[in-house]
């Protein structure tokens, strides 16, 4: 049952918050910021990631008889071994109780507060009777909006939540929702969203607001993972979902936390 229970917080998913934590930490490191707080911002990673396993965990619970249908989503952890429904409870409460009280007490507010709106909006999108996820506006609650949370939550750790340009968190907000439509292989408006994340990435580039350097970090390996979602929207699904997820909730989170690592401990420039 404890196996059960971990496998239902998709460890591996946590690419999504190593990835955001290293594009936002890319603007310290190319404006010479020295990180006097490089643990407590691996903490709030950890955190980050503590809670959405315990998100996912929830996800998988309310979504149970739907997963069974589908071919893809057939072997979730809950489908493949019976968890009695009050365990499963009792689980990511306490996880998401303990992540609260960790961040309360050790870190600053607005953290607290950001990862409060990522449990809000995870409840709106996946819990009756609300459930976006069950109508059109799924795709602006879900994906999109965690990934701009999940930007945040380092950019407050940093002391400036606007140290990310604003076109910046727009353009991880499109792309992201593209992601959730590619997923959801609806082919014309994926390709819709494709065109319009790369306008809105190209004037970052013309405004200076990323430079290629934390495009080919942080934004292409995620870009290169995301080529087998747009892929299997024409031919060999299963197939092409199973390389996305390899890609980049394996290799690309390994080349993220590399980079992490090496911004928060090797880059120390102080500011003159």
């Amino acid at each position: 049952m404890i196996k059960t229970l971990i496998k239902s917080t998709r460890i591996t998913w946590a690419a999504k918050n190593v990835n955001m934590y290293l594009l936002v930490l890319t603007y310290a490191y190319f404006a010479d910021i020295f990180i006097t707080n490089p643990f407590e911002i691996l903490e709030g990673l950890i955190l980050v990631s503590l809670l959405w396993g315990a998100l996912y965990s929830l996800n998988d619970l309310t979504d149970i008889e739907h997963d069974r249908r589908d071919k893809i989503k057939k072997n979730r952890p809950f489908i493949r071994e019976h968890v009695d429904r009050k365990w499963i409870i009792i689980f990511f409460t306490s996880l998401i109780v303990l992540v609260f009280i960790i961040s309360s007490l050790t870190l600053i507010p607005a953290f607290t507060a950001i990862l409060g709106l990522m449990l809000v909006n995870q409840i709106i999108y996946t819990v009756p009777p609300i459930r976006l996820k069950d109508t059109k506006l799924a795709p602006f609650s879900s994906t999109a909006t965690n990934t701009v949370l999940r930007m945040a939550s380092c950019a407050v750790l940093l002391g400036n939540i606007t140290i990310v340009p604003f076109s910046v968190y727009l353009f991880m907000y499109t792309a992201s929702m593209g992601t959730y439509i590619m997923y959801k292989s609806k082919q014309r408006t994926a390709s819709i969203l494709t065109v319009i994340s790369g306008i809105i990435l190209l004037y970052a580039f013309i405004n200076g607001d990323i430079n290629l350097i934390q495009f080919a970090v942080a934004v292409l390996p995620a870009s290169f993972a995301t080529l087998p979602l747009y892929l299997s929207l024409f031919t060999q699904k299963d197939k092409m979902f199973d390389i996305a997820d390899v890609m980049y909730h394996q290799i690309a989170m390994i080349f993220f936390i590399i980079c992490i690592i090496y911004i928060l401990f090797f880059h120390n420039i102080q500011l003159s």
